[in-house]
């Protein structure tokens, strides 16, 4: 995904197309992700909600990225050797 193919908050949808529901899913969590948000909403969170985000978002990580994806996309650590 190229950050020209960004949409605005308003035409986030699911369901329509899979090239509008992967703009839409990264739009998304790039909003998720905000330090304000992510202030405000954490302390909110059960400890089972975390567990719960944690986990499913590890799945996904390690399902679809190889380790060295994971570690330098994910982790940010080019120097990774395994």
């Amino acid at each position: 995904m190229t950050k020209k193919e960004k949409i605005p908050f308003e035409q986030i949808c699911f369901g329509l197309d899979r090239k509008l529901d992967e703009q839409s899913l990264a739009l998304f969590l790039r909003l998720f992700s905000k330090d304000e948000l992510l202030d405000a909403l954490l302390p909110r969170l059960e400890e089972d909600e975390i567990t719960g985000l944690v986990q499913k978002i590890t799945e996904l990580l390690h399902k679809h990225l190889a380790e060295k994806e994971y570690h330098e996309l994910f982790l940010g650590d080019e120097d990774h050797s395994h």
